[in-house]
């Protein structure tokens, strides 16, 4: 009995040591660690910020002069995830081209799963009121401040572009994104959110409503919660370009009651398209329209939805007519005024009862879909991984928790039999598998709005990149096709070839009703942020012909696949080339 009574008080001895060790050897660690914060936050501060921080803006495109629509690319990938090949088991498949490194794909795929960066997705409080004092009004724009007025998403009385920057938002930047696109006023709200327009809003509101700090400059006011603060734009300093960007729509067959159909004219001997465009503009409406001496101003409605365009020699040649046997022809052009019938987005009321995902292979217009369901169905959609980027652009459902059902669906790039089966139905976004790769190699170098070089195309990274990513195209299809419950396909390609009628599909899947109205709007805003920045090689082929044989089995597989489960088979364009 004693001798158990001893190696028990010795074996407690021990204990007390090793936890009197444990402990101070925490206690350094964390004076070490915080050492090291102290001396990073220093140095940070130290360095300054930069007087002429660039605003990310939505409209990446906007130049000097017209554009042809034809030019502007509409779908951007979606982040970049790996995911391996073995669930599927598929004959017809040549697995020697995946790599082991695959299998390791759930894994790899939870960590890049939700990160809550504290200083990124904490809501910031609004401030206290005796704190407004120390707010500044004056910024190096110099604009002049007008005040603080209500703000109502639905009836935006600043009905210019919109601008989202979640992090680092400035009065002063808001203000020469205005001025840049030559609108008199710019208003903030929510402390990251830009509206210009050339109206001052009518409703005005007490000073101490608007105290949401601005998330990017500290001791500045950014509006309120359904406030705004709103700033007369001055004249933009020498050497500032202003960049009025109008986008042509083509020529389209005039209604037969154009005073109807336009809440807006002008009659303007010479006319010509930057006139037209600039009172459209003043007035705040997207479309400007052109027939001969006449200018119009309107939005695509069903009277005018902008459908079955015709060649422009027609408009050309019925300018100066007052009728021809078919009719009149009129231009369409678009102006910087944003269409803000389905600009206003919430989460779900109460939680959905059918738990949607929208799925693809990264690179095939995941977040371009979730742009358009999100502006018809006026709901967020929700995403299975965090992207702060996208969040930073409005994508309000990023921060949401995926399993919240409080968003209309939730973007995937999964395909394993756990994560399918997780989901009651699913939107199934299938892309070329050519042009999905290229724009996942972009995002994967350059972001998600630029092209990679030519140095990365000519390295050993793209051949690889291809062996291991034409796999996984080919298997996230079969897997779904597998083992999802529920299924609506969707081709990109499609829905950028017939916007409405296969975006109707879509909404109607997802049990929700909208107007037609509503969908003329968002067909109106199709392209959102989706245009890369930068050169675009012409006539660029970066496939060897060993990469094509590779591909083109795959894609065979695929159409079977599709057909073997009474779905149409995948678009002509995808046939091996």
């Amino acid at each position: 009995m004693a001798k158990a009574f001893f190696r028990l008080q010795k074996f407690l001895r021990r204990t007390q040591f090793l936890l009197f060790f444990l402990t101070a050897a925490y206690l350094m660690a964390g004076s070490l660690l915080l050492l090291q914060r102290t001396r990073l936050v220093i140095q940070q501060g130290s360095r300054g910020t930069p007087a002429n921080q660039a605003l990310p803006v939505l409209d990446e495109m906007t130049k000097i002069g017209i554009v042809d629509p034809r030019t502007l690319q509409s779908s951007r990938p979606a982040p970049r995830l790996l995911v391996g090949m073995d669930a599927l088991q598929e004959p017809a498949l040549d697995w020697q081209h995946s790599p082991h490194w695959l299998t390791s794909r759930n894994s790899e795929l939870r960590q890049l799963r939700r990160r809550w960066f504290h200083h990124f997705t904490s809501d910031q409080e609004p401030l206290q009121t005796a704190g407004l004092k120390a707010m500044k009004h004056t910024t190096e724009h110099k604009g002049t401040y007008m005040g603080c007025f209500i703000h109502d998403s639905r009836e935006r009385t600043l009905k210019g572009a919109v601008f989202y920057d979640l992090r680092k938002m400035t009065v002063a930047h808001c203000q020469d994104a205005c001025a840049e696109r030559a609108y008199s006023y710019a208003g903030l709200a929510y402390g990251a959110e830009c509206y210009c327009g050339n109206t001052l809003p009518a409703a005005a509101s007490k000073p101490e409503e608007c105290n949401s700090e601005c998330k990017g400059e500290k001791g500045s006011v950014c509006g309120g919660v359904n406030r705004l603060s709103v700033y007369r734009v001055e004249e933009l300093r020498a050497g500032v370009k202003r960049r009025r960007n109008v986008i042509y729509r083509g020529c389209f067959r005039a209604p037969e009651n154009l005073t109807d159909t336009f809440p807006a004219s002008l009659i303007q001997p010479n006319l010509t398209v930057e006139m037209c465009s600039e009172f459209c503009s003043k007035k705040e409406f997207p479309l400007a329209v052109i027939l001969g001496q006449e200018c119009y101003c309107g939005y695509p409605t069903g009277r005018f939805p902008l459908r079955d365009s015709a060649d422009r020699q027609r408009c050309s040649w019925s300018c100066n007519t007052s009728n021809t046997a078919e009719g009149k022809y009129c231009l369409v052009y678009q102006t910087p005024v944003q269409d803000t019938r389905c600009t206003d987005r919430k989460f779900l009321s109460t939680k959905s009862k059918v738990f949607v995902a929208l799925s693809s292979f990264p690179g095939a217009g995941n977040t371009w879909a979730r742009h358009l369901i999100e502006h018809a169905t006026g709901y967020y959609t929700g995403s299975y991984y965090f992207d702060g980027a996208l969040y930073n652009k409005g994508f309000k459902g990023e921060k949401d928790h995926w399993r919240s059902r409080r968003t209309i669906c939730v973007k995937t790039h999964e395909s394993g039999k756990t994560e399918i089966e997780m989901f009651d139905s699913a939107i199934l976004l299938i892309r070329n598998p050519y042009k999905s790769l290229m724009a996942e190699f972009n995002r994967k170098y350059a972001g998600h709005l630029g092209y990679a070089t030519d140095r990365n195309w000519k390295s050993k990274e793209w051949p690889d990149f291809v062996n291991s990513y034409a796999s996984w195209w080919a298997s996230h299809v079969l897997e779904w096709l597998k083992y999802g419950k529920r299924l609506l396909i969707v081709h990109y390609e499609d829905l950028k070839q017939s916007l409405i009628p296969k975006l109707k599909e879509m909404v109607e899947f997802l049990n929700v009703t909208v107007t037609e109205d509503r969908l003329l709007c968002v067909e109106n805003n199709r392209d959102g942020n989706f245009k890369r920045s930068g050169a675009k090689q012409k006539n660029f082929e970066p496939f060897t012909q060993e990469m094509k044989d590779l591909i083109n089995r795959y894609i065979l597989t695929v159409d079977e696949a599709l057909r073997g489960r009474n779905f149409s088979g995948l678009p002509r364009e995808y046939v091996p080339r």
